[in-house]
């Protein structure tokens, strides 16, 4: 049989081609090479009654054209938006973030009335571009190896979006684009709490210091979000992240998709200068018009098709591209919910401050220093912490009054140094944070049932994200829209004739959006006539 799409790996991104693929009637087979399909957004019992997202685990960034087109609600979706947005404790001070804006300023002016000004600016110019540039990642960048005439719809697209940008915008965006987060905020505001609360927003799965230029652009990336299509909201998934990837493979198979688990591809069968199918580490063919890739470029090219199968210059930016996000994933199961001492005197109840995010980031120097231990050491030994407990807002996920909480850390090396493998070092970066937990909130540990690790090598193993990266490669302006994943290589086609990207490692990026998915699905069904032959 020779499917018209081969798709490899059934993450999120996989799953969204391949629901728009075959709407349009061509005939998907996905190859997914563990035994559960879901890639990084899914579910697993952790502990006896426990469950919880194992890697993602928020919804925001979730395009609205996608759970539409895929009608993810009639298939299971349910997001339930997070009433509070961030809450970050400090010792005895905690900034209390609330989703609704104007509620954000009263608790910012109690800091710094200039500050909660300037913030209410800066959340109304960051709306405005997000209008403008979400539309943006949902198009097609240029390709730097093609023609100008052959790019001409897409360039036309992009440009249109770009001119109706009012002026003063595009000057906040060229900001944006360049500076670091560090340099960014510091222009903005004044008080240090909340400068390290907005400034993890760009060291979340990026491995660089907060002064490192473009990371401002990261703050960017993670303002797209429209939880049940409101700007900047921040849901949970009812179920966990699994919730997602469930309801967009009931979808795709309500359409004729077949989806196989346990179908590691090994290798491509390229004939010439096309690719003609894949070939699984069983040894069995999968003859197919087109591939999709929902992998890592680095999987992609390096170990399916081989770097002495590529161009010179391809290989070696392919070898060059840089993937690494510093990210350490836990899970734990309570007994009950952390009391958190800067929160003793609150006279709001812990149930609306506690279900969106309890962040352990007090100050820019705080981020740059655990990017430094990192670097010199291998883990930070006070990481940048991000908390959530969605048995908050869902309580299907652990038994009655118990609940599970995500702890999401920054900064961890995916190469310890020494030659130190994270198998020995896992518990004891671990221990770390759960140390830095307890300094905030005393009696965690002892609310602790179990727990569930994932270091970076944990990460790399499992989802085959290279280097640890949960975005696939890092979001700098050397490796974005045109550039991403590498110049030459940028509009989702490869350089293989039928073969396209798709995954994270395309345009726009990482997150759980579907886009990079929807945006190859749409360009293989507008080149149909060129691969379907």
């Amino acid at each position: 049989m020779t499917y018209d799409v081969a798709i490899i790996g059934a993450g999120h991104n996989g799953l969204t081609a391949a629901g728009y693929l075959a709407a349009k009637g061509l005939k998907v087979v996905m190859l997914e090479r563990r035994d559960v399909i879901g890639g990084a957004a899914v579910t697993t019992e952790f502990s006896p009654g426990y469950r919880n997202s194992e890697f993602s685990y928020v919804v925001s960034l979730l395009d609205q054209h996608v759970i539409r087109d895929l009608e993810l609600s009639r298939f299971g979706l349910d997001v339930i938006t997070r009433e509070g947005s961030s809450i970050t404790v400090d010792g005895d001070t905690a900034l209390w973030m609330p989703s609704d804006v104007n509620e954000a300023v009263k608790e910012i002016s109690k800091f710094s009335k200039k500050d909660a000004e300037q913030y209410r600016r800066l959340d109304e110019i960051l709306d405005a571009i997000t209008d403008d540039v979400r539309n943006l990642m949902r198009s097609t960048p240029y390709n730097l190896n093609q023609s100008f005439f052959s790019q001409m719809s897409d360039m036309w697209k992009s440009g249109r979006i770009l001119s109706k940008m009012p002026l003063e915008l595009r000057a906040h965006l060229a900001e944006l684009m360049t500076k670091s987060v560090g340099d960014y905020l510091n222009g903005w505001f004044e008080t240090d709490i909340l400068k390290g609360t907005m400034a993890y927003s760009g060291s979340v799965g990026n491995f660089a210091s907060p002064y490192h230029p473009s990371t401002a652009y990261v703050l960017l990336h993670h303002h797209f979000g429209q939880a049940n299509g409101k700007n900047g909201a921040w849901g949970h998934a009812k179920g966990g992240m699994g919730a997602i990837t469930q309801a967009m493979a009931k979808s795709a198979q309500a359409r004729g998709v077949d989806i196989r688990t346990d179908a590691e591809v090994d290798s491509a069968i390229i004939d010439g200068d096309r690719i003609r199918g894949l070939k699984l580490s069983n040894g069995e063919e999968i003859k197919a018009k087109a591939v999709l890739a929902n992998c890592h470029p680095q999987i992609l090219f390096g170990r399916i098709i081989k770097h002495d199968q590529l161009a010179e210059d391809f290989s070696r930016r392919i070898k060059g591209y840089r993937s690494e996000s510093g990210s350490f994933r836990m899970n734990v199961a309570l007994k009950e919910l952390p009391q958190f001492t800067a929160l003793k005197n609150s006279k709001t109840p812990p149930e609306l401050m506690l279900n969106g995010s309890v962040n352990i980031m007090s100050s820019i120097p705080y981020v740059e220093q655990a990017w430094r231990d990192a670097t010199d050491l291998g883990w930070a030994r006070e990481p940048v912490i991000e908390m959530c407990i969605p048995t908050l807002l869902d309580d299907s996920l652990a038994p009655s009054g118990h609940h599970v909480m995500s702890l999401f850390c920054q900064h961890f090396r995916r190469e310890l140094p020494d030659g130190r493998s994270w198998d020995d070092a896992r518990d004891d970066a671990a221990e770390t944070v759960l140390n830095t937990v307890e300094k905030h909130a005393p009696g965690f540990r002892a609310s602790i049932i179990d727990k569930q690790i994932n270091s970076p090598l944990d990460i790399e193993r499992k989802l085959n994200m290279i280097g640890g990266d949960i975005f696939h490669g890092s979001l700098h302006a050397d490796q974005l829209y045109a550039m991403r994943p590498v110049a030459g290589a940028a509009n989702y086609r490869m350089p293989f004739k039928g073969l396209y990207l798709g995954g994270s490692g395309a345009h726009p990026g990482g997150g759980v959006s579907g886009l990079p998915g929807r945006n190859a699905a749409l360009a293989m069904i507008k080149d149909r006539r060129k691969w379907a032959s």
